[in-house]
């Protein structure tokens, strides 16, 4: 699921259509529209080619303001968040009664936050670090989401029945009757394996995530706790949002890492028709 990263991104791509805005403004329409009503009332093309005069200039000066880039960048970023809020009101839905239930605790925990802070300190502006919590609450929901979408992974994995495979094929190898029966089967056997790591990384990753997600629900109620004690709005510096957001990241850098593992389960889930055990079969 969206951060600041992505909406830049976004932007920048977008900077390369300033021309395709520009004619889509209203003013450019209308201004046209009004040079054909001139030319057909008139029965002349005059209008046509001062038409034709204007939209060139039109075209090699709006597109170039800074003014202009500046509104086409700023509506460009509004569409994104909209989009991403869109996205990820969408995502919440499909979350359980529990999950929702969370959720909307750490929404509504962090907008007591930011009234107790105007309410306590007298500030009529937010600082920096506070402005961050909104990403934080998004960061909660994305984490949540992989957390079930891989909590639902390993409860379609047999431990068990993946090690049973595993000595059968260790023996089926030791006893092969010629060479090629032999390296088939200690491929089976590698194959296994990395089942098997998978399987822990997988388990590991789900215990970070869990973590996570509450080391950000401690950090609203501590931080909730704090700003009802604080008497200047200059105390607030002290209180530490990096440990945060650096935890955050990290565990974001390791989801990353174990992403081909969270592959090779997919795969195999699709190879023995377990469909229902897939991420999408949960949207």
């Amino acid at each position: 699921m969206a951060d600041i990263a992505k909406y830049q991104q976004g932007i920048t791509k977008f900077n390369s259509s300033y021309a395709k805005e520009a004619i889509k403004e209203p003013v450019n329409f209308w201004g046209l529209a009004g040079f054909a009503v001139a030319a057909a009332y008139t029965q002349s093309v005059i209008p046509l080619l001062i038409a034709l005069i204007f939209e060139i200039a039109y075209f090699l000066i709006v597109p170039n303001l800074p003014l202009y880039r500046q509104l086409v960048n700023r509506r460009e970023k509004e569409r994104l968040l909209a989009l991403n809020k869109a996205t990820r009101d969408k995502l919440i839905k499909t979350f359980t009664p529990r999950e929702r239930e969370a959720v909307d605790f750490l929404k509504w925990q962090k907008k007591k936050i930011l009234d107790n802070y105007f309410k306590f300190t007298g500030s009529k502006e937010l600082p920096s670090n506070l402005t961050s919590l909104e990403q934080r609450w998004e960061d909660f929901v994305d984490l949540l989401d992989v957390y079930r979408s891989r909590k639902q992974h390993l409860k379609s994995i047999n431990r068990q029945a993946v090690h049973n495979q595993l000595s059968q094929a260790f023996r089926a190898a030791e006893n092969a009757p010629d060479e090629k029966t032999r390296r088939v089967q200690q491929t089976n056997v590698e194959i296994l394996k990395r089942r098997l790591t998978s399987f822990d990384e997988l388990e590991r990753s789900v215990k970070l995530v869990e973590g996570q997600l509450q080391s950000i629900e401690n950090f609203f109620g501590y931080l909730n706790d704090e700003i009802v004690t604080m008497s200047t709005p200059e105390k607030f510096s002290l209180l530490d949002f990096e440990q945060l957001s650096d935890s955050i990241a990290m565990t974001k850098q390791m989801l990353d890492q174990t992403a081909d593992a969270m592959g090779a389960l997919d795969a195999h889930n699709r190879q023995m028709g377990n469909y229902e055990l897939l991420p999408e079969a949960n949207r």
